[in-house]
């Protein structure tokens, strides 16, 4: 029968994972999925209490997603021409593999890397070529300048997720300036690494780099994303490609108010960066995990072995991290976001108490 295909395809997808979102705990301290508690609660509510004033959600929001770029474009010293926005980066992401990919484009990029992108290669069957993380959780270049040649498109996230490795910046530029195709510089975490490559974007013309407002302006729940590229790229991208109207009005308004905020915001990354070094610090006091440095707002660290028994406990503690398991030649990863210093310490503790 004619409808046999679309069950086909049905049964097609069924198989494939999808993006593994973190377990769900009741009455815990969240420290799975790396968002930015540092931000308090009552900044955010006057943010879109501020917005809502300002907006009449019975319009369609015409002409304020413009206002949104005019207002990344003063913050990114960026042309607004080179700037598109999404409902969260990850849907930038998703429109570029959709629409510019396929089954015949080979996508360079790390083993592991950012489970959404490597999914949604999955989902519409584009293959990837991954260069494995060495057992302290670096890359290598010459490896990746090598594989390049066979590559028809470079995927990396810079910090990368869950690892939080972030290349050298010239070794980065280096890699990008080499590469015979268009580049994804995915800088979700951008703000807590040692550097942006979105000034790079001016004499670039093959690199796209996307970012968030889910990380550094704890802005998660709102689902605001954009990317830096070329002009016909984003021309193309916002014009044809995007939805008519990808951000919700309140969401508009939100990101406008937010950018003000920029001072506020760099004080709390630095915060959050120096309490990340904190627990570095600390979870290598002792020899019962091995500890990966990181450029992002969280910490990777292999348990060995006794990671199903660390997040247990620390459950029944009231505190979720997140369990990932086997990376590379570590069997036992798990990973923790950075929050306030009175989380952190609370972790750290339960750590401890684990331990004895």
């Amino acid at each position: 029968m004619k409808k046999d295909w679309f069950q086909k395809k049905v049964k097609q997808f069924s198989i494939l994972k999808g993006y593994q979102k973190p377990e769900k705990h009741s009455d815990t301290l969240k420290l799975d999925s790396n968002e930015n508690f540092v931000i308090s609660k009552q900044f955010q509510r006057d943010l879109i209490d501020s917005a809502q004033k300002i907006s009449d959600v019975r319009e369609y929001p015409l002409g304020r997603a413009e206002k949104l770029i005019e207002a990344l474009s003063k913050y990114l010293s960026i042309p607004s021409s080179m700037i598109g926005i999404g409902n969260g980066s990850d849907q930038v992401l998703d429109l570029i593999l959709a629409n510019f990919c396929s089954k015949k484009t080979r996508v360079l990029t790390s083993e592991p890397t950012f489970g959404f992108f490597e999914e949604r290669c999955k989902l519409y069957s584009i293959p990837t070529i991954k260069v494995p993380f060495s057992k302290n959780m670096t890359l290598d270049l010459d490896t990746f300048l090598k594989k390049s040649k066979n590559a028809d498109l470079l995927y990396l996230d810079s910090p990368n997720n869950p690892t939080g490795f972030q290349f050298p910046k010239n070794d980065l530029q280096k890699l990008i300036r080499n590469f015979d195709g268009p580049v994804i510089i995915d800088e979700a975490y951008g703000e807590f690494g040692d550097y942006s490559l979105v000034s790079m974007i001016k004499k670039q013309d093959n690199l796209i780099v996307s970012k968030t407002f889910s990380k550094d302006f704890g802005l998660a729940g709102l689902r605001l994303g954009y990317f830096v590229g070329n002009k016909n790229i984003v021309d193309v991208f916002s014009r044809i490609i995007q939805y008519p109207y990808p951000l919700n009005s309140i969401a508009i308004e939100v990101g406008i108010l937010a950018l003000q905020k920029r001072k506020l915001i760099s004080e709390i990354a630095n915060q959050i960066k120096q309490e990340r070094k904190r627990i570095i610090e600390n979870l290598r006091k002792t020899s019962a995990f091995e500890v990966f440095d990181s450029k992002a707002n969280f910490v990777l660290f292999d348990a060995k072995g006794a990671d199903r028994r660390i997040y247990t406990a620390l459950v029944e503690q009231g505190i979720s991290i997140r369990k990932l398991g086997q990376i590379g030649k570590h069997k036992g990863c798990l990973r923790v976001t950075v929050g306030t210093k009175e989380m952190n310490s609370k972790f750290l503790l339960a750590i401890r108490d684990l331990l004895r």
